[in-house]
């Protein structure tokens, strides 16, 4: 069983008609229920449920509370390597794209931990390009021995593994990971993954649940929003969180909403994702999937991220350097992608605090 399965159950619905159809009543029920099914969730996404946001942010705000209290985990990426051998049409590390590409030694990855861990970040995402021979697992092993020494908890967001290799980093001190499908309608994914193994579909599908089965702790999934229409995206994410959730419900999932930002390179085919499409999105997720992790990332301007808080974040990056060694080294690198949120660790902190929210630098270690 493959949740390529649930995928192929609903990929031809016709969202139009469905939303047509979609009444104020209808909305309303679905924001008082305890456990929507899969259409209350469609419902909450569609375009009659625009003029209900701010009931839908009332009940999120609620749920939000409930399971997680008013904590926001801080953490930041860490990029050990840019070098990539796939061809996507959407991102800076295109293979095709004329940049730097530069990889960390192991002693820059001690560096950059000792410059992150000064903050008093005590959680860690590291980043590669999708290159396993320029990063292969031994290279993310030998990384995570060093990280270990000055971090609690080490995500990673690399190529798509094995359950096999999943197990392996996990040994190693890896507790969770992130992993984006990218866009879910598989047409579109076989258009803008021009050529490497990232045009597999299914085997990037199927990445989170073998992470799953390989006993990782926690799994973030998401899409990069702005390659499918919004509404169809976000409802297959949230099929997907579901089915991760019912299937393993002792790994705690996650769910990330990266939107499109200016990279290396020129991509023209753009759907957009404005504000409010981003807020509907994250109230629908948070009504449906009440457990679920949301994280909000620096792509975000810093007056929406904060004002995106109270909605049903329960993570956010701070201090963040989309750059090769980009905390410490002093020979930068091209980014993947422009931030929007520069704030140092320190602003987010007192930005959280004056909100009445606390903010959280650890909560997890890894014995």
């Amino acid at each position: 069983m493959s949740f390529y399965n649930e995928y192929l159950e609903f990929k031809n619905i016709d969202f139009s008609t469905f939303f047509s159809k979609v009444k104020k009543s209808d909305i309303l029920r679905a924001i008082d229920k305890d456990g929507l099914d899969k259409y209350d969730f469609l419902a909450l996404l569609s375009p009659s449920a625009e003029g209900l946001l701010e009931t839908m942010a009332q009940r999120a705000h609620s749920l939000t509370t409930r399971h997680f209290g008013k904590a926001i985990l801080l953490y930041t990426p860490m990029y050990l390597s840019n070098h990539c051998v796939n061809k996507c049409s959407y991102c800076g590390f295109n293979t095709s794209n004329d940049i730097y590409r530069k990889k960390l030694s192991l002693k820059e990855i001690e560096e950059e931990a000792k410059t992150i861990s000064s903050s008093g970040l005590r959680h860690i995402l590291i980043l590669t390009g999708e290159s396993k021979k320029a990063s292969p697992i031994s290279y993310i092993l030998d990384a995570i021995k060093i990280l270990k020494k000055y971090f609690d908890s080490i995500s990673i967001e690399i190529y798509p593994l094995t359950e096999e290799e999943y197990r392996e980093v996990i040994t190693a001190g890896v507790d969770s990971v992130t992993i984006y499908q990218e866009v879910y309608y598989e047409d579109i994914y076989d258009r803008i993954h021009i050529s490497g193994p990232k045009k597999n579909y299914r085997f990037r599908l199927d990445a989170p649940e073998r992470a799953c089965s390989a006993k990782m702790r926690g799994v973030n999934i998401g899409s990069l929003l702005g390659l499918w229409d919004w509404r169809k995206e976000a409802f297959f994410i949230g099929l997907h969180a579901e089915y991760l959730q019912s299937k393993y419900p002792d790994v705690e999932i996650s769910i990330s909403l990266p939107r499109l930002r200016p990279h290396t390179g020129s991509f023209d085919e753009i759907y957009p994702v404005d504000n409010k499409a981003l807020v509907q999105i994250m109230l629908a997720l948070r009504l449906f999937l009440p457990r679920a992790g949301i994280t909000i990332s620096t792509r975000e301007e810093e007056s929406f991220r904060d004002n995106l808080i109270p909605l049903g974040v329960t993570k956010m990056s701070a201090g963040v350097s989309t750059e090769v060694g980009g905390h410490s080294s002093k020979t930068k690198s091209d980014n993947q992608f422009e931030i929007s949120d520069k704030r140092s660790v320190e602003d987010i902190k007192k930005m959280l605090l004056s909100k009445g929210y606390q903010p959280v630098l650890k909560d997890w270690m890894h014995i």
